[in-house]
């Protein structure tokens, strides 16, 4: 093992490092388990914004909201750390690169916070139609963007598979109690859920790309508000909603009773 790698290693065995760690999983478990709950007003016919930026900004504006806002950027900016220390001490390129793109996506999630703590308002889905719209607008922009949405779905294909499968139990290293249970059915539902909802958004962004309409290609948020003009949709979308709560319970059960992986 290298020097960086062994200086990683020894970080990581920090109970105070790994405590952090674990208050990351728990606000990644929050959001969903935020914007399950968003979507499951929508297909009830409330407002909100089911994705990231709207569960953080319905987040603040509960009694105690902000308080608990500081909280989960505090977890997602060690969790963005953490998977730091994971890429260093993985031994394989592939693991090292998975590690790097969690890394990014956690301090992506951990900046939108903290502009929403400060004041101000994302609205991540006006934001994903501005850039399709520049996309399909560049040349090749439409094959661009088709390939983003195919990604999107592949993306979602693997996370059925991983819940299918149980190959998301691999991670877990659950000891062996009723902890292991309760988190591997909620992670079952949870990846499964997810994964359907990854395939409509990828999908939505194909279909935009293909008819050159951005207005398709809105991101989570209005693929989950789309399924309330098709028939069954709002069915669906309950279903997708209770299976996004049911992932975010499985990360907080995971981030109390897993025992977190170690080089």
């Amino acid at each position: 093992m290298t020097s960086p790698s062994r200086a990683a290693s020894r970080v990581e065995r920090q109970p105070a490092v790994r405590v952090l760690a674990r208050v990351g999983l728990a606000a990644i478990g929050v959001l969903h388990i935020l914007i399950g709950a968003i979507a499951l007003a929508v297909a009830f016919g409330s407002g909100g914004s089911a994705d990231q930026s709207g569960a953080l900004q319905a987040l603040v504006a509960v009694p105690g909201g902000l308080f608990v806002l500081w909280a989960v950027i505090v977890g997602l900016i060690f969790l963005a750390a953490w998977q730091v220390l994971q890429a260093i001490t993985a031994h394989k390129r592939g693991e090292k690169l998975i590690e790097v793109v969690k890394c990014v996506v956690y301090a992506a999630l951990a900046g939108i916070a903290i502009s929403i703590a400060l004041g101000g308002r994302k609205d991540a889905s006006s934001s994903e139609k501005s850039m399709s719209a520049q996309l399909l607008a560049a040349p090749g922009g439409v094959f661009l963007l088709a390939a983003i949405g195919l990604g999107i779905v592949a993306t979602g294909v693997v996370f059925i598979v991983n819940g299918a499968t149980h190959r998301f139990e691999r991670d877990l290293r659950l000891p062996p109690n009723r902890w292991a249970t309760v988190t591997t059915m909620l992670g079952r539902v949870g990846y499964i859920s997810k994964g359907v909802a990854l395939i409509i958004v990828g999908g939505l962004v194909v279909f935009g790309a293909v008819t050159s309409d951005a207005e398709k290609a809105g991101g989570l948020d209005g693929s989950l508000k789309a399924l309330t003009e098709v028939p069954f949709g709002v069915f669906l979308l309950i279903l997708i909603a209770l299976g996004l709560i049911a992932y975010g319970v499985f990360w907080c059960v995971r981030a109390y009773a897993s025992r977190l992986k170690e080089a």
